[in-house]
């Protein structure tokens, strides 16, 4: 992002926007999290977007955090410095994101970590992550997620559904034409 021209006009209060939904304490509790589920991790939790973007970038920590969800999800990534490789372990964590049930609304694009176009979208991601912690056995955060209550009718349940009217069909009782005059005018 170094080598990038500035961004000007509406991209650039576009750009300052997208940035402004940035929220420190949520990055904080986010990297606490990391750092307490992930074994072998010792992170710097500070919220602020320099340490949030320097803790991600490379992916090493995704991809330990993906494998942590569920063993040997991401099967290889490297601990490098080299520009392709740290987005491909950004790439190997988001492809793990459809497996640990994560909606693809939720997740962000390579760039939006690497290039530090939008961390919001990061944060967005491993909020929605988090959440979904309890069903791996871990502890997370945030709202719980509701689960499937799935009903199972009778044929004659759903046939005596059929004889009700629903409410939001309305009712005319007591309602009549009288008093409506269209296409026409009273004359004096």
């Amino acid at each position: 992002m170094e080598n990038r021209a500035e961004k000007s006009g509406i991209a650039a209060e576009t750009h300052a926007k997208v940035q402004s939904k940035y929220d420190p304490d949520l990055s904080k509790q986010i990297l606490a999290w990391i750092n307490d589920i992930v074994e072998g991790v010792n992170i710097d939790t500070d919220g602020s977007e320099d340490n949030f973007h320097a803790v991600l970038k490379n992916g090493v920590v995704l991809c330990k955090l993906a494998n942590t969800m569920k063993p040997g999800i991401v099967k290889k990534f490297q601990e490098t410095s080299l520009p392709f490789k740290c987005m491909d372990n950004i790439n190997s964590f988001l492809k793990a994101l459809d497996v640990l049930g994560v909606n693809r609304e939720e997740t962000f694009q390579t760039v939006d970590l690497w290039e530090r176009v939008n961390l919001h979208s990061v944060q967005i991601c491993l909020s929605s992550l988090a959440r979904k912690a309890n069903k791996f056995g871990l502890k997370g955060f945030g709202p719980k997620e509701a689960e499937e209550n799935k009903r199972n009718f009778t044929e004659e349940q759903l046939k005596q559904g059929e004889t009700i009217i629903n409410l939001q069909y309305g009712t005319n009782k007591g309602a009549n034409a009288s008093g409506i005059k269209f296409g026409t005018f009273n004359r004096l």
